[in-house]
């Protein structure tokens, strides 16, 4: 993807509509069949070099309600890395704002489900991570140039 060229309907609702739908279903498949479906980013550079997805759940800050969110990440030792990028849109995804209200959250990853942590890395730490966060999927440099916000890099720490 250009990053000096950002897609014309990305700040579009619907967009935001169809990538929740996506999201719902790649959930349902994913729990389903422990892992084994959809569980691979398969959009933009990862088209061609799919990267692994992971669950998270976590709880929603003014509903309350569990809500579940397919995320392409990073293992780090016992800590999992999680990107807000939400494809360069302005604002922070809804994940991310629910973890920053309430960071007690449950990890999937294929069939292994364990409790997590989450915080938001420092800046020190964002810096450290970040081009290992680009290695695995180079599209998070694009979508940092299409948006004016930083990118949150999210640690998930075991609980």
């Amino acid at each position: 993807m250009d990053p000096n060229k950002k897609p014309k309907g990305l700040d579009n609702p619907s967009t935001v509509k169809i990538m929740k739908t996506m999201a719902a279903a790649n959930v349902w498949l994913y729990r389903a069949t422990g892992g084994r479906l959809a569980s691979h980013w398969r959009m933009g550079v990862a088209f061609r070099k799919p990267v692994k997805i992971c669950l998270i759940e976590h709880t929603g800050r003014k509903t309350g309600q569990v809500r579940t969110t397919p995320l392409v990440f990073l293992r780090d030792g016992e800590r999992v890395i999680l990107v807000a990028s939400q494809a360069g849109l302005p604002n922070n995804p809804q994940w991310f704002l629910n973890l920053k209200a309430n960071p007690q959250a449950h990890v999937q990853i294929d069939k292994e489900r364990w409790a997590v942590t989450a915080r938001v890395a420092d800046p020190d730490e964002r810096a450290e991570l970040w081009p290992k966060l680009v290695e695995l999927y180079s599209d998070y440099d694009t979508y940092q140039a299409w948006t004016e916000r930083i990118i949150p890099v999210v640690v998930l720490d075991p609980a």
